[in-house]
């Protein structure tokens, strides 16, 4: 694969700052933005090669492709379009690959305002967390210009396991919409699986390692069952961010006439969560409330 592309990325966070690094680390040039300057200076100084701006703009001006993963719908109209955005100097002909969780509504406003100026724009959101952004090991689900998208393929393959065109622009948004409803009904099952079984007087711990080989099995199960036993909830993805796409796939469905019972529930749930002081515990932390009522 050719690394002569120049790329930009902006927002260098929990999952973006990862992401930016696997592709300095395969030979791109990548020239980097932050709102947090302090977070830019830092990472730079683990790729020493490549270069920071000031401005979303500063950063696009010479790119082939910029990489975008910054908070919601609001912060990607700043960065794409706003007074110091990126459509201020990117080139005709160059791609924006968002991988921000946001509305479908927000890719297609920007889909085609960047078709005005004859550039592309995918929207990419991902599935993995944080493990998965430091791995390499990121779902990424695409909407967008099918063209656009085959030439951008196999730079997010840098630090993905799988990348799927989804369709036309906001499709990759509502299909990460689809993994955050099927999550969150997983979680408070396990959650629910697990406080009754300590109620019953069961080894939580043998009882994950009988269901889990066979239908109940899931990622979820694999994956969090030991923190959650042992009330570790310090780690992955983080309640206040799982209410805000909460937020996003119930204004959609509502668009949409589709109902969605158990992702309701589970958001009043995780606002209970917050309520204890659990905001920035993982989503794994539905435990925690359940065990708060042991009276």
């Amino acid at each position: 694969m050719s690394t002569s592309k120049k790329l930009a990325f902006i927002g260098l966070g929990v999952m973006g700052g990862p992401m930016a690094s696997h592709l300095a680390k395969a030979g791109y040039q990548v020239c980097v933005f932050n709102r947090t300057p302090a977070k830019a200076a830092q990472w730079l100084n683990k790729h020493p090669a490549q270069s920071t701006t000031l401005t979303p703009a500063e950063a696009a001006a010479d790119a082939d492709l910029v990489f975008m993963c910054v908070g919601e719908d609001d912060d990607i109209r700043e960065v794409v379009a706003g007074e110091q955005g990126i459509l201020k100097t990117l080139k005709a002909g160059a791609t924006i690959v968002d991988h921000t969780t946001a509305s479908a509504t927000v890719a297609i406003e920007m889909a085609a305002a960047c078709q005005k100026q004859q550039i592309h724009f995918l929207d990419a959101p991902v599935s993995g967390g944080e493990q998965g952004a430091i791995n390499g090991q990121l779902t990424i689900m695409v909407g967008g210009d099918e063209t656009a998208y085959n030439q951008a393929e196999p730079l997010m393959q840098v630090f993905a396991k799988a990348v799927t065109y989804m369709g036309a622009s906001g499709t990759g948004q509502i299909t990460k919409m689809v993994n955050q409803i099927c999550i969150g009904g997983l979680v408070q099952a396990l959650a629910e699986g697990l406080n009754f079984a300590e109620k019953a007087g069961l080894d939580q711990q043998k009882v994950i390692d009988v269901i889990s080989l066979g239908a109940a099995g899931s990622w979820q199960m694999v994956n969090r069952h030991k923190t959650m036993i042992a009330e570790e909830y310090e780690h992955g993805f983080a309640v206040d961010w799982m209410r805000k796409d909460f937020a996003i796939c119930l204004d959609q469905a509502r668009k949409i006439n589709a109902q969605l019972p158990i992702t309701s529930l589970v958001d009043q749930f995780y606002g209970e969560v917050q309520q204890l002081g659990g905001g920035r515990w993982d989503t794994s932390s539905l435990l925690k409330r359940l065990q708060a009522f042991k009276s």
